[in-house]
């Protein structure tokens, strides 16, 4: 199946600069949209907020020129309403944006009868129902054409990212909307240019529709991002490999992982009769608590289990971050079977 790439400045700087990233997108035929920041939103006052209204002028003059077509960000409903008079069909909600439901549905009111196509960009929480929510008031709202856009979650720590992927997210979405086509953003999860290519890569053996890049004629010299922006010979780089990668053949594919999936499916059986039987123990410790009056919560007890894992963890091999957040939700749960 066919793969859409989206790319293009975070901003539109000039003139001058979006006709020169343009001509050369344009020769580029595996390139769907040409994005194009007009309003950018700042987490702190004093940055380039965006020219607005003019580079939506040079953007549909351009558009008739090299025959391309842009998308760019919207944030309020007279951003729709100006993107509709420049011609421009495609627009995304950000982050910010989607993490609001009250402005995503000011949103869909402009949108309702527009016929234009949304991207949605995750929220910059790790919320899977905010995204899910604002890609059905889009819904709600007639808009047909809805792509959800993976870009990363903003946490305390970022393992390293601008972004942290937490890919899980993105692959709940996909299981509660198999029909919403998804896209990955890994400008914004890596923060890097030297980051974009392996997390491309990552989205495609997780089977993404595509990629949004963001790529600059002069990322050095860019207004905004500079640091996570490719050149166009970076970007045709990622694309012949990204493109290029031959996927293996099902019948063969079939016959290697049936076997381990197996073994999977039966290691997760026991897992969870494993459990099972964890959660009765917490009963019957609980029922013994209540009898002696004793608390529920015990931090030294919590303190020498959690040591005696992670170290066992660290034995075997397993990641401790994650073990951690395993451990944590098993104790979690045992601590609400025990408060009945």
């Amino acid at each position: 199946m066919a793969k859409t790439i989206i790319a293009g400045p975070c901003s539109v700087e000039s003139r001058e600069q979006l006709r020169d990233v343009t001509a050369v997108l344009s020769r580029m035929p595996q390139v769907t949209l040409i994005r194009a920041g007009v309003w950018k939103p700042r987490t702190r006052p004093g940055g380039f907020e965006g020219l607005g209204e003019p580079a939506l002028q040079w953007m549909h003059e351009l558009a008739l020129e090299y025959g391309v077509r842009y998308c760019c960000e919207v944030a309020r409903p007279e951003h729709v309403e100006l993107c509709q008079r420049h011609g421009i069909d495609t627009v995304w909600l950000g982050a910010r944006t989607t993490a609001n439901p009250f402005m995503v549905e000011e949103i869909c009111e402009a949108l309702k009868g527009s016929g234009m196509s949304v991207l949605v960009k995750n929220p910059v929480c790790p919320d899977a129902r905010l995204w899910l929510g604002a890609i059905e008031r889009l819904r709600q709202a007639g808009v047909a054409n809805i792509t959800a856009v993976h870009r990363g979650f903003s946490m305390y720590n970022n393992q390293g990212y601008r972004n942290a992927p937490l890919w899980e997210i993105p692959m709940e979405l996909r299981h509660e909307m198999p029909d919403v086509p998804m896209l990955c953003d890994p400008s914004h999860i890596g923060g890097s240019r030297e980051l974009v290519e392996p997390i491309a890569l990552a989205a495609r053996l997780l089977d993404y529709d595509g990629l949004m890049v963001e790529v600059h004629p002069h990322p050095a010299d860019a207004w905004t991002d500079g640091s996570q922006q490719l050149s166009p010979d970076e970007f045709n780089t990622l694309l012949d490999k990204y493109l290029n990668t031959p996927a293996p053949a099902d019948d063969s594919l079939s016959q290697r992982l049936t076997p381990l999936r197996q073994q999977i499916d039966d290691i997760d059986h026991s897992l969870l009769t494993l459990l099972a039987r964890r959660m009765a123990l917490s009963r019957q410790i609980a029922d013994i608590k209540r009898e002696l009056h004793s608390p529920v919560y015990q931090s030294a007890r919590w303190a020498d289990v959690l040591a005696d894992r992670l170290q066992l963890a660290s034995d075997l091999g397993l990641d401790t971050d994650f073990t951690r957040e395993m451990l944590e939700k098993i104790h979690g749960e045992s601590v609400r079977v025990q408060l009945g």
